[in-house]
């Protein structure tokens, strides 16, 4: 097995961080001026760091793991190492692009002193990057355990956003989604979504923002996760809620159909077909949890922890050594 490292990671995005930060390394959390930004109340291992600002210029660290562009200056700026000429550097591409598709030229294409690391295939195959050397490790989830019992006759989603995101996240689909059941919509900023599609909040409820695990007990008291995201790599609230136990019901856009296989789900860019499909989950409970069986055994094989932080550990001991 090859030496576990120090690696320099900012907490970006909550539910990949979730699962990387639970590995074998050293992970450092640079905090900002006000001192935020670190590990605050999450249950992370030991082994999850906090760096005030000031203490960044005086550690070690042997490799950064970057996933905002604005992060190489702010390494540079904050330790006085160049990313890629004094450290090693990852660059973790999260997001699909978002102009000139299909020839969205990477901004950091054509490079030889970074390695990006897609998350999803998705993003890898519709990235221009040129010469610059490229990895796909797909998503990992944490196990909080089942927790479906179809007691409520509605849909879920979660959704930051869902106004300002609009298409990109699907937020119209679900006025047609609310007249086959009411919709409760989890995340951040929800509230105002039942007025931008013209429907009553009986038909479109905002749930609120929740920490998990809370997040899948409330998913899970609902009969059917709703997944109408468009142009997104492949949310993780998809996996979540099928590692939760819930049967899913997902537009056939990006990377998803790489999660919902046959028998875990129903998977369509169909609305027709999508409608039909919550109408039964939400009308068969009993459906719904041997269904939603099926996709938590298939989630916790394909996107478990082990695998990911294996893929992980095998980046990095090829890129950093």
């Amino acid at each position: 097995m090859s030496r576990a490292l120090r690696l320099l990671v900012w907490q970006v995005h909550g539910g990949w961080s979730d699962a990387f930060l639970r590995g074998r390394h050293t992970y450092l959390l640079p905090l900002d001026e006000a001192g935020e930004g670190g590990v605050g109340a999450r249950d992370w291992p030991s082994n999850v760091v906090d760096v005030p600002r000031d203490d960044m210029a005086s550690t070690p660290f042997d490799a950064v793991v970057l996933q905002r562009l604005e992060e190489f200056d702010l390494v540079e700026q904050l330790t006085g190492r160049k990313p890629g000429a004094d450290v090693p550097v990852v660059f973790v591409e999260h997001n699909t692009p978002k102009e000139g598709v299909p020839n969205s030229r990477h901004p950091l294409a054509d490079r030889d002193d970074v390695l990006i690391a897609h998350v999803t295939h998705f993003n890898a195959l519709y990235w221009d990057t040129g010469s610059t050397r490229t990895a796909v490790i797909e998503h990992g989830v944490v196990d909080y355990g089942s927790f479906f019992t179809g007691e409520l006759p509605r849909a879920a989603a979660v959704i930051n956003e869902p106004v300002r995101r609009w298409r990109v996240t699907g937020s119209d689909l679900l006025g047609g989604f609310a007249r086959v059941a009411p919709v409760d919509v989890f995340g951040m900023q929800v509230d105002g979504l039942a007025m931008a599609l013209g429907v009553g909040p009986d038909r479109v409820a905002a749930a609120g923002d929740l920490p998990a695990p809370q997040l899948f007990t409330e998913v899970g008291r609902r009969r059917v996760y709703v997944h109408p995201n468009r142009w997104t790599s492949l949310g993780l609230s998809l996996l979540e809620s099928m590692t939760a136990g819930v049967p899913v019901v997902a537009l056939d856009a990006t990377d998803a159909r790489r999660a919902v296989v046959p028998g875990v789900g129903v998977i369509s860019t169909d609305l027709t077909e999508l409608h039909d499909a919550v109408r039964a989950f939400v009308d068969d409970p009993s459906r719904g949890a041997e269904v939603g069986g099926r996709a938590r055994e298939w989630a916790l094989e394909r996107f478990g922890l082990g695998r990911f932080q294996a893929d992980w550990d095998e980046l990095l001991a090829r890129w950093v050594g």
